[in-house]
């Protein structure tokens, strides 16, 4: 009895937490924009010449973006500068995708592609 009990409550929030998601209108954009930035990272990092091992990377932690893109910047795909502006770019159209605000999406995506592409 005390089961059941227990149970109906629970799957019943269980069914209002899972409500669809909320795609902005250039969610799948940003998307592709971060693949591209991905691939451009991995392509200077598979280029570049390797370093020797940090002492933080012995520490048997997991590595987060941030440190594995500058990791990847110091092989020489992007100085930090233009990582930071197209970090700020991409979060800028995140924060317009969520709000959906689409206009403002697409420009701050359209200045992060032509910054990748320099």
């Amino acid at each position: 009895m005390i089961v059941r009990n227990i149970i109906a409550p629970t799957a019943t929030a269980l069914v209002l937490i899972a409500a669809p998601a909320h795609a902005g209108p250039c969610t799948d954009r940003i998307y592709q924009s971060d693949l591209a930035v991905e691939k451009l990272l991995d392509a200077a990092a598979a280029n570049g010449a390797p370093a020797p091992q940090s002492s933080f990377a012995t520490l048997h932690r997991q590595p987060t973006p941030a440190t594995v893109a500058s990791a990847e910047q110091k092989a020489g795909a992007l100085s930090s500068a233009q990582v930071e502006a197209i970090t700020e770019k991409l979060d800028a159209a995140r924060d317009a995708d969520d709000k959906g605000d689409g206009a403002t999406c697409e420009k701050a995506l359209n200045e992060a592609d032509r910054m990748l592409h320099q």
